[in-house]
């Protein structure tokens, strides 16, 4: 096998999609196939002990889903690429993909040619997303008011960190303040984004390109 080409990691719980995807990325001459899986959990064991370059992930799977299987790998292998292959274009769903660190949305419909390209495209350090999503997430930010612009200097930066998945005592350590102001700005954080959880505060981030 040559050095170059791109290890690729194939997760779908439908077999007869998972063996299509393989068999054709198997013909391309810069990609070797490492592994495939058929769900989250079995993927996170595989990725740990294949190292792929990318990892081709259904969303929508039994137990361990495909964002928590993302989140699982990327923790560990931060330099692995995720792309989300799924049939959902929720808005919801995109940006817990995006929150989860993925480098890529492509929807089921996409051809083979263009899934390629996409494995090609991250590869190459480069994020890929279908037309349709791109869109989406076009209309969305247009359509939402910027409540971020309500944050403070130092809030923004605490929301970076949330965003990166640090915990309270990891954001006043890397801030060198207090515990209780952490708690504190996260929660103005989430009264002035007027959202629930650190998990939708993450999410805003990631929507509105603040991280």
């Amino acid at each position: 096998m040559a050095k170059d080409k791109i290890r690729v990691l194939v997760v779908d719980d439908h077999e007869m999609v998972r063996l299509g995807l393989v068999s054709y990325l198997e013909t391309e001459p810069s990609i070797e196939v490492v592994g495939q899986e058929a769900d989250g959990a079995a993927a996170v064991e595989s990725a740990a002990k294949l190292k792929p370059d990318v990892i081709l992930m259904d969303l929508v799977m039994d137990g361990v889903d495909g964002i928590q299987a993302a989140k699982a790998i990327l923790s560990h292998s931060p330099q692995a690429k995720v792309i989300a292959l799924t049939s959902f274009a929720d808005d919801e769903l995109i940006y817990q993909v995006l929150a989860a660190g993925a480098a890529g949305y492509l929807l089921k419909t996409a051809t083979a040619a263009e899934i390629t390209q996409a494995i090609l495209s991250v590869a190459q350090g480069q994020t890929v997303f279908d037309p349709h999503i791109t869109k989406k997430l076009i209309e969305s930010r247009q359509a939402e008011t910027a409540l971020h612009l309500r944050l403070t200097e130092r809030e923004r930066e605490v929301l970076t960190l949330i965003a990166a998945g640090q915990s309270n005592q990891e954001i006043a350590d890397n801030l060198h303040i207090g515990i209780k102001t952490v708690k504190t700005h996260v929660s103005n954080i989430l009264g002035k984004l007027e959202v629930s959880d650190r998990t939708q505060a993450a999410v805003y981030a990631h929507r509105h390109g603040l991280v």
